[in-house]
């Protein structure tokens, strides 16, 4: 399934989280689960199904045994965990108890992690994610993709001083790929997938090959005045790339296409 760290911090988790609270399933997506994971660079995407809301209490535990883990292995830093309870399991809108960048926060579970789960979703613990959660259709998939670039990404443009940041450059382009491929087949890719799909929309090569290299081979330490060309090319390429994107598919369902605009991070 993956390297023998990676198996070991997960056999330690699950020892850590089913004797604090009452687990159903716990299933991995993202990179772990789609075949795409990369020891100590990729993050451990999971969901944690209950039988029933966390209390109080149980979210103190679920926050210390988190916080336990990571002082034992520096790898944990990378495991992120929403806790959802059966009952709450069906709607994507709906906020959940998550682990992730080593604190709590609420975030849903969304359509395009259903749809991993379903695709190819990695059982850990317990039942498969189709006897839980609902199918996703092509519509509602479609309908998050467009929303996600359209209120996320595109205001995230007018914020050019966070794209000097790998992790914006990174999740800026390879979203806007897979995007492209879910919008146009209705299937989901991985990151490593969609650093092809970017050199297939005329990506600034510059760009792709900084990703690849940070992601696949040897990461080696940027000079600002590359981090600001970076940051010049990337956000003129995503600006038209997903302005037509946006405006193709809101086109299509009628929708208002006027300027969306909101504070992220």
């Amino acid at each position: 399934m993956t390297d023998d760290a990676t198996g070991r911090l997960l056999d330690r988790f699950l020892a850590a989280i089913r004797p604090v609270v009452p687990v159903v399933s716990v299933w991995a997506h993202g990179s772990l689960a789609g075949g795409d994971y990369q020891p100590g660079r990729s993050d451990l995407d999971l969901i944690a199904v209950l039988d029933r809301p966390c209390t109080s209490e149980e979210e103190r535990l679920i926050e210390e045994a988190h916080e336990h883990l990571g002082s034992a292995m520096s790898l944990a830093s990378k495991l992120h965990c929403s806790y959802v309870a059966t009952a709450e399991a069906a709607d994507p809108a709906r906020p959940h108890l998550t682990w992730a960048q080593e604190e709590l926060m609420r975030r849903p579970v969304t359509p395009v992690t259903r749809r991993e789960l379903h695709a190819f979703g990695l059982v850990l613990h317990g039942e498969a994610p189709e006897s839980i959660l609902p199918a996703v259709t092509d519509g509602e998939l479609t309908d998050f993709v467009i929303s996600d670039l359209g209120d996320f990404w595109q205001p995230s443009l007018e914020h050019p001083e966070w794209y000097l940041n790998d992790i914006w450059v990174d999740l800026g382009m390879l979203t806007l790929a897979r995007a492209t491929v879910t919008l146009r087949e209705g299937r989901l890719i991985t990151k490593r997938e969609a650093l092809d799909v970017l050199g297939d929309l005329d990506a600034p090569v510059e760009v792709i090959d900084d990703i690849r290299r940070r992601r696949y081979g040897t990461h080696t330490a940027s000079t600002e005045e590359w981090l600001i060309h970076r940051a010049g090319l990337t956000l003129a390429f995503l600006g038209s790339a997903i302005d037509r994107a946006v405006t193709a598919h809101r086109s299509d369902r009628g929708d208002d296409l006027a300027p969306r605009s909101s504070e992220h991070l």
